[in-house]
Order: C-alpha cells, then structure tokens, then sequence
C-alpha cells in the first residue's frame, strides 16, 4: 500500500484509509465487535494505517472498538476521532451541536480513554457550530497540540471562509467531507483553496454510501435503523434515477477488469496526491476489493471519460435531510 502526505502536514498515512462508523452505527445494528476487530486487524495486514471514528458514533461504542483493535498496532497506525456534537446524557442521542472549547477539551480526553491512547493523531470539527467563532475552536485545538494530547488538527464539512480563519490560527492538516464520482461539489472552490493553503482531503462516503458499487439497486430494501432511509437521494424514485450513474462507471470497470468500486475510488487518488478515501465497511471481501484499488492505474484520457461521462448525469435528491443539510459548508 502507497503512503501519502495530508497536505503540507508531517501527517503520512496509508493512500486509503478505513472508515470504522458502520461498524456501529449508521448502516443498520452494530456489528459482532470481534469480527469488527479482526476485520480492522486484516485491514492493517493489508497496509493500511489510517483509522476514522467519532465519538456521536454509537455515541461513544465505536470510539471504544477502534480503540480496542488498534492498541496493540499504536505506534504503527494513525487515529482520526472528532468532536463538536452535543449528546443528551439521559438518551445518548446527538442533540444539536457543541463546540465550545471547554466541551472540546473534555471531548479530547473522553476520547483518549476510550482510543486507549495519549495522543489523537488527527481531531476534526465534526461540523461548525455557527454559536462559536472557529478561531475560538482553532485555539481550543491549538491548546491541545501543545500539551501533547493532538497531533493535528481537522475540520469536517466545513466552508470556505471558516476553513480560511481557521488555519490562520492553527494550520489545517485535513478537511474531511463528501466526495465522489456522485457529488462533486468540492471542485468548484474547496479543492482548489485546500491546494493554495496545503491541506489534504480526506473524503468520505467515496463510494456514495455504497450506492457506486452497483450492489444497491432501487427496490433495495435497508434495516429501520438504516441512516439511508431518511437521505432523499436514497428514496426509491431516486435511486432509480440515480443508476445510470452506477451504469456508467460498471461499463468502465468491465472493460478495465475490475469492479465499480475500484474504478471509483481510483478516480478519486488520481484526483490530487494528497487526497485519502476513507471507505467504510463490515466486509473482508469488500475490504479486499477497495484497497485493491490503489494499485489501479487510470490513464489521463481513462480519467476525463469517466469523469466526463459521470458529470453528464443529473443526481437526483440531497445527501442529507434538511435540518442536518444546514450543518454543512458552513
């Protein structure tokens, strides 16, 4: 497995990274925490050494089985973990959004106890809190860098102006946010801002939430607890608009010999050399397969067809629902 810079930062990590939250929330029950940690084991084996968690995933369980795995690998790995979510004690739900540094320094050493660990490799911003100045957040981070307790610091979904007065009060190692061959709005501004300043992209749901692997079709039917079920763009009607983009990239993969996934997170690498997907999964095939997908080589002209063919399609309904949409690019 290649290894890659996050930006301008010392921050080197695997050029695909593993993204824990469906292990425990989001995609249906948790999963059996055995399988859970050998399947992070296997992910190592196989060369990866950047591992993404929060702790509203659960809240808290997912943190505590990230932390369980990687133990015994610490030195060898590098954990990304983020704060900024208020949750209600009583029914451990996410409740709104919390980023006052008090909150954020209790976060970070919350999270090191259930990570097993002295040191957060990468702390994001989950999502800005509009009641909080981001150079309050930035200082609130900056603090922490300096005790020892975080290495770097991140910021997820965040927009152009706070990502700006951010780094210039604590430099931004990474922003992590959506991005893929199904939304592609980061090229417009962001893409371009984090190269002028330095800062690595870590997207996330680069496979669409599992939509671009062509294994979800529009009858597809998802567990109740399935965060999908509430995400406009994965309603029936959507999903059977939004196949034609999954059509396009499967012809893609059949003439290269590989899967849909591997096309898509290929394209993704090739975009920038300081871009990591952080794919997630329950699955050692899967695992297998996406990481299999830093070996591809895309040629200039394979790159511009794919891309060029998947930006002809409209797609349909909003990543999130509307209150959590107001949450991003902020």
């Amino acid at each position: 497995m290649q290894k890659r810079k996050l930006g301008k930062s010392n921050l080197e990590v695997s050029a695909i990274g593993l993204g824990c939250m469906g292990m425990s929330f989001g995609f249906g029950p948790p999963k059996d925490k055995k399988e859970m940690i050998s399947l992070i084991h296997k992910a190592i084996d196989l060369g990866v050494t950047f591992f993404d968690t929060a702790e509203v995933y659960g809240p808290y369980i997912n943190e505590e089985l990230v932390g369980e795995a990687l133990a015994p690998f610490r030195k060898q790995v590098a954990i990304a973990t983020k704060f900024g979510f208020k949750i209600d004690p009583v029914t451990s739900k996410q409740a709104g959004v919390d980023s006052r540094p008090e909150h954020i320094k209790e976060v970070a050493d919350a999270s090191l106890k259930r990570l097993k660990t002295d040191v957060i490799d990468l702390f994001y911003q989950h999502r800005v809190d509009s009641d909080v100045p981001i150079e309050d957040v930035a200082g609130a981070v900056k603090d922490l860098i300096l005790q020892g307790k975080v290495k770097h610091f991140g910021l997820s979904e965040a927009g152009l102006k706070t990502i700006r007065r951010a780094h210039a009060v604590q430099p931004v190692t990474a922003l992590q946010s959506e991005y893929s061959l199904w939304w592609r709005e980061p090229e417009a501004e962001v893409i371009p801002a984090l190269e002028e300043l330095g800062i690595g992209f870590v997207p996330f749901s680069p496979l669409g939430k599992g939509f671009l692997t062509g294994a979800i079709k529009h009858d597809t039917k998802f567990d109740k607890t399935d965060f999908r079920n509430i995400v406009p763009r994965f309603n029936e009607e959507n999903r059977k608009a939004n196949q034609e983009v999954v059509d396009v990239i499967g012809r893609f993969a059949a003439q290269k010999k590989t899967t849909p996934a591997q096309i898509a997170l290929a394209w993704l690498l090739a975009q920038k050399p300081w871009i990591v997907p952080i794919p997630g999964t329950t699955k050692l095939s899967r695992l297998e397969e996406n990481l299999g997908a830093a070996a591809l080589e895309l040629s200039r002209e394979d790159l511009q067809q794919i891309g060029n063919a998947a930006a002809k399609i409209p797609v349909q309904g909003a990543r999130y629902p509307e209150e959590l949409q107001k949450l991003v690019g902020r």
